[in-house]
Formats: structure tokens, sequence, C-alpha cells
């Protein structure tokens, strides 16, 4: 079903929200603004519905935060170093947005755009976006699209697509933050699983200073299930970022079937299961949501919901020699990453 509001957007035209729902109740509302997810409400066994994303109070309050809630971000998620990287032997400079380092595909990205409707029916949603040879400081010409499909079985499945005419490269995310306790509380009180036996240390910026370190012995081994808060703050790779900013290398290498992640409400009443076939995720802890306009207050605070973002490791486009597939898309080539969020109510 589709709903429109009289709000418009930046572009002079209404904000487009789309409705998913499927037979077990779950009800999905996502937005053509930066194919956003905006809403994720599970019904639960005794007849409540639970609220599971961080979102804004209504849609024109989106392009106010920075928090980049429920986005879609490209062309490149996470954060490339000082806005450069080299290429078949030319060099590009893009367009910076947090310090001298560009976040989340620049000042422009695809999160502050309209993507297309291509289709939609009660239960999936096909957004598409262009853009231009230069974008952002990119080479060549890219088509994406972005599909949001609700299962029979609680699944948010998303899909990313892209090709391009020109070498680039690309990394496609969404940014939804999670609180399966429906916001009521602190995410450090989660339970969290990260299947994953390294991480990427990061300097105060958010740039990796090192290569890929063991989760063995730290407070980087979500390995066996435990609660944020157990080592939150615990070491300075975490001090540096005010909590857990970092891209976990995943076990599951691709494998959609294989667990990447799972995440416990506080109690305990609903579990997530994530699914990917992108090689990294990347756990926020909300560090710095506080001052983020809210759906049912006026604020968030920090640590208020987290992030799984599925996607390279940041800064790819300069470390050819990591251990994941290559970021770079070509001509001729398809870009793919597929991600399931799965919700269990106990």
């Amino acid at each position: 079903m589709l709903n429109e509001t009289p709000t418009l957007a930046a572009d002079g035209l209404p904000y487009r929200l789309l409705t998913l729902r499927n037979p077990a109740g779950m009800v999905v509302t996502v937005m053509d603004w930066g194919a956003t997810l905006l809403s994720a409400r599970v019904p639960m066994p005794d007849g409540s519905v639970r609220e599971t994303l961080l979102g804004c109070a209504s849609p024109e309050q989106y392009p106010q935060q920075e928090a980049f809630l429920g986005a879609s971000v490209g062309r490149y998620a996470n954060r490339i170093a000082k806005s450069q990287f080299d290429l078949d032997g030319k060099h590009y400079a893009l367009l910076p947005s947090q310090g001298e380092n560009q976040l989340h595909g620049g000042p422009d990205g695809f999160d502050k755009r309209r993507w297309r409707i291509v289709q939609q029916n009660d239960s999936e949603v096909l957004f598409a976006i262009e853009s231009h040879d230069g974008d952002q400081g990119f080479p060549g010409n890219l088509s994406a699209t972005a599909r949001f499909t609700l299962t029979d079985d609680n699944r948010i499945a998303i899909e990313y697509r892209a090709t391009v005419d020109k070498p680039c490269p690309v990394n496609l995310t969404n940014h939804a933050y999670f609180n399966l306790d429906g916001n009521r509380c602190d995410v450090r009180q989660h339970k969290l699983q990260i299947l994953a036996d390294a991480y990427l240390p990061v300097d105060e910026t958010g740039i990796p200073y090192q290569d890929l370190k063991s989760v063995n012995g730290n407070s980087f081994d979500f390995r066996e299930v435990k609660t944020i808060a157990q080592d939150f703050l615990s070491d300075d790779d975490q001090r540096k970022m005010k909590g857990y900013d970092h891209a976990f290398l995943l076990q599951a290498k691709g494998d959609l079937s294989a667990p990447a992640a799972q995440l416990w409400s506080a109690d305990e009443k609903l579990q997530m299961t994530v699914y990917t076939t992108a090689p990294a995720l990347q756990f926020y802890s909300g560090n710095y949501l506080g001052g983020t306009l809210a759906r049912e207050h006026d604020e968030y605070s920090d640590w208020q919901g987290l992030a799984l973002e599925s996607e390279f490791l940041p800064d790819s486009p300069n470390h050819a020699d990591w251990p994941q597939p290559d970021c770079v898309l070509r001509p001729g080539e398809e870009y793919v990453s597929v991600t399931h969020y799965h919700f269990i109510p106990a």
C-alpha cells in the first residue's frame, strides 16, 4: 500500500512512504527519500507489538539528522581516508564529509536523495537511483537498485545491486539502528554475538591505522554471546571511538545461509539474526546518537540504538591487500550485496 504525506522534500516533491506486511502481522515502513527503513514492528506472543528500529517522528525530520537513521548509503559506505584513492594508475579526489575523510559516500550521498520507485506490492518494494560520472568525486556513471522484502517468517531482506561504466569502488549498505526492547533502554544491555575472528582497529577519526587484529583475548571477542556492556570501553581501541564503531571480518565469508551475528533484547523476548553476503559487519554502538531527533520523544540518547552494517572493510579502496573480495566494480560486472535481518520472538 502506498501512502503520501503533504510535506515536500528538498526536490519539491512529497516524501513517499510504503508499507510492507506479512501474514504473521509484522509491518515494515520504507521511504523513497534515501531508500530509508523507517519502522519495523514485530508482533509479540503476548499480543503486544514491538518497534525494533530507531526513527524520526515524521519524514521531513530525516534530512535534519546526521545519524543516517535507516538510510541506504553509498556510493561507498563507511570511511575513505583523506577522501582519496588511486585506481588503475589514476588518482581520485573525493568530496570530504567528515573532516578530511569521506563518510558514507560524501556530503550529498545516496541517503540524501530520492530513489525512484520501480515496483511495489504488499511485501516488496524496488527502488532505483542513478549517479553521474564525477558524483562526489567518484568515476563513472553508476546505476543502483535497492530491494526491500518482508518475508513470511519475519525477515527484512535487503538486496543492493549496481553497475558502472568505469571502474569504481562500490559499497552499499543500510544504516538501520536497532533496539529490540522497543527503544526503551540502553542497547548496551542487549546480548550480542558476532561470528568473526578479526576486527579492524581505527584511530579517533574512524580510519584504520593498522591491519586486522585477532579478537582473541580482548573486548572485541563476540564469538560467544555476551552483553555489550560487559567489556564496554575496557580498552584503548574502544575508548578512541567512545565505544564500538569497528568492522568485523566475518567467518561466513559471504555465505548467506550462515549467521553473521545474533542480537537479543535485554528482556530476551526478541532475537534478531543477521545473514549477509558482505565480507564484514560494522558494529556501531550508537556512541554519538545523543541529540538525534526521535520518533517517541524529542531526542535519542547515546547508546540508545546500534547498527550492524553489512559492507566491505572501511577504507578498502586504499587497502587492496585485505583478505576480502575486491571492492572495485568494473564495467560488465554487477555488484550484488544481500542482507537478511530475521526477527524471532521468544
